[in-house]
C-alpha cells in the first residue's frame, strides 16, 4: 500500500529543514535542510531561496506522494509589506534588539498590567510591535507605504500557497506579535496604528485543525505555528511536560491550559497550537554560549566538552553569567557577560568550559522556576535542541533543575510539529504519534553542589545586574 506522506517545515533563524513523514505512524521518511544568512534581519526572499533548495517547493507541488504539509517558523519577526506584496524593509528577527526603546516606551504608555491581562505580553525587544514602533521613529518614509504585516511562517504560507488574496496565521504565532489578544483571541489593532503611525491589514487567524488552502499542486496546507508552538506538538507535550530547547536561544515553555499575566514580563503568555497555553520564557544566549567560549579557549567543540566534564562539577567556584549578546530573560537587552569567582588557583581552561555550561543551564533554571511560580506544573523536563546533545549539560541537568529530565531521540520536533499538524488538517483528527525517549535523567542524591551554585548564580545577578 502506497504510504501517505506529509510534510513539516522549520524555517529557524540559521536554516530551513524539510521533514517527509509517515502520515500514519509519524515515521520519518526524509530530511533536507538549507542554510538561511547570518544576521539579525533579512530579505524574506533567501527564507524562500532555501525553502526551494531543501525540497519544499517540490513537496508543495505534490512530488513523492506528499497530500499535506505545514509550516513553522521562528516567531516575532517583521514582514512588513507594501500594497504590491514587497518587503519595505529587510525582515527584523526575534533576536534585533534594535527596539528596545520602543518596548520600554510602549510599556510605559499602556502600563504593564494593561499589557499582561487585556493582550498576555509585556513588550520586549523581540516582539513584532516594537519593531513596528522602531520603523515608525525611524524610518517613517518606510513606515508610511506598509500596507501589511506578516511574520515569517505566514508569509512562507502565504508564497505556497501563490500569494492569494487573504494571508492566514495561527493563534501561537499571532501571540507573539504584541496585537493579538491571547485571553479574547482577537487582535488589537488599536495597538498596531498607534505604534506603526498607520493602519495595516494582518493575516486571518485559523484554528489549530484549519486549512490556510490548497496549493496548485492539490496539496493541503494547514494553519501553521511558530517554532515553539509546533515543538510541543511534535513531542506530544501533556500537562507537567516542561520543554527546555537549547539551540541559538534557549527556550523553556509547557502546553497547559493554565492562562498566564504577568506584569513583570518575564513570561510570556503566549498560545500553543492545540487550541490552549504555551507559557513560555526565552533567552538569547543558547548554545552559542558554549560555542563562544569555545572560540575563548581556542578549541573546537568536541575538545571544549571534553574540558568541562573533566573539570570539578562547580568549576571550583568560578561561575559565567552569559549574557553575551544582551539577553531577554531576564530582560538585560544592553547587558554584556560576566565571569565571576576568580582566583589564582580556579582560572583554568576546563573550569572555564565548566561555567559556561554552568551559566547556560542556570539561566534556563531561572526559566523554569519562573513558570513553576505561576502555577505551571513542572513533572519533568523534556531537553531538545542542539545544545542537548552536550554530555556535559547532560552531566548537570537533572541536578540543576531538580525534576527527571528526559531526552527524545534525536529529531527536528519543530518540523516534526507541523508535519503533524499538516496530518491533522488532512484527516480532521489529531495523530496519535509515538514519542521516542532515549534517555531519561534523574536528580542525584547528593545535589547540594547544585543548590549551592545556583544560589551563587542568583546573588551574582542580583549585585551585577540588578535582577
Amino acid at each position: 500500500m502506497k504510504r501517505r506522506v506529509v510534510v513539516g517545515v522549520d524555517s529557524s533563524t540559521q536554516s530551513c529543514k524539510v521533514v517527509s513523514v509517515d502520515a500514519d505512524t509519524g515515521e520519518l521518511l526524509q530530511l533536507q535542510s538549507a542554510p538561511h544568512p547570518d544576521g539579525t534581519s533579512i530579505n524574506p526572499a533567501r527564507w524562500w531561496d532555501a525553502f526551494e533548495q531543501a525540497g519544499g517547493a517540490d513537496a508543495a507541488a505534490g512530488a513523492g506522494n506528499v497530500l499535506a504539509l505545514g509550516v513553522s517558523a521562528q516567531q516575532h519577526g517583521m514582514v512588513a509589506l507594501d500594497d504590491t506584496g514587497t518587503p519595505v524593509h529587510d525582515a527584523l528577527l526575534w533576536n534585533d534588539v534594535r527596539s528596545a526603546p520602543q518596548a520600554r516606551a510602549l510599556t510605559e504608555q499602556y502600563g504593564a498590567s494593561m499589557w499582561a491581562d487585556e493582550v498576555g505580553v509585556v513588550p520586549v525587544a523581540s516582539f513584532t510591535i516594537t519593531k513596528l514602533a522602531w520603523m515608525h521613529e525611524n524610518r517613517p518614509e518606510l513606515a508610511a507605504r506598509v500596507e501589511q504585516v506578516l511574520l515569517p511562517h505566514d508569509w512562507l504560507t502565504w508564497n505556497i500557497l501563490g500569494r492569494p488574496v487573504e494571508a492566514t496565521t495561527d493563534r501561537s504565532d499571532a501571540s507573539g506579535t504584541g496585537y493579538f489578544s491571547v485571553h479574547s483571541n482577537e487582535y488589537r489593532l488599536d495597538l498596531l496604528e498607534s505604534a506603526l503611525g498607520r493602519a495595516a491589514s494582518v493575516p486571518r487567524v485559523l484554528g489549530p485543525s484549519e486549512r490556510a488552502g490548497v496549493t496548485s499542486g492539490g496539496v493541503i496546507v494547514s494553519a501553521g505555528a511558530g517554532d515553539n508552538a509546533s515543538a510541543a506538538l511534535g513531542l506530544g507535550a501533556e500537562e507537567g511536560d516542561v520543554i527546555v530547547s537549547i539551540g541559538t536561544s534557549g527556550t523553556v515553555f509547557a502546553s497547559t491550559a493554565a492562562q498566564i499575566a504577568d506584569a513583570s514580563g518575564s513570561v510570556a503568555g503566549f498560545a500553543d497550537a492545540a487550541g490552549g497555553q504555551l507559557p513560555l520564557l526565552a533567552t538569547i544566549n543558547g548554545a552559542r554560549t558554549l560555542v563562544a567560549t569555545a572560540g575563548m579557549l581556542d578549541v573546537n567543540i568536541e575538545r571544549f566538552g571534553a574540558l568541562a566534564l573533566s573539570a570539578p562539577i562547580d568549576a571550583d567556584g568560578l561561575l559565567m553569567l552569559p549574557y553575551l549578546d544582551g539577553e531577554r530573560t531576564p530582560n538585560l537587552p544592553d547587558a554584556t557577560g560576566s565571569l565571576t569567582g576568580m582566583q589564582r588557583g580556579n582560572m583554568r581552561p576546563e573550569n572555564l568550559a565548566q561555567a559556561s555550561v554552568l551559566g547556560l543551564v542556570c539561566s534556563l533554571a531561572d526559566a523554569l522556576d519562573s513558570l513553576r511560580s505561576h502555577g505551571v506544573p513542572v513533572r519533568q523536563v523534556i531537553l531538545i535542541g542542539g545544545g542537548s546533545q552536550s554530555p556535559a549539560v547532560q552531566k548537570i541537568a537533572a541536578d540543576v533543575f531538580g525534576v527527571p529530565v528526559l531526552l527524545p531521540a534525536p529529531g527536528e520536533y519543530v518540523a516534526l510539529g507541523a508535519a503533524r499538524q499538516a496530518a491533522w488538517a488532512l484527516d480532521g483528527e489529531f495523530p496519535e504519534w509515538k514519542r521516542e525517549i532515549a534517555t531519561e535523567l534523574t536528580p542525584s542524591a547528593a545535589r547540594d553542589w547544585a543548590v549551592d551554585v545556583r544560589a551563587r548564580y542568583a546573588e551574582q545577578r542580583g549585585l551585577i545586574y540588578g535582577v
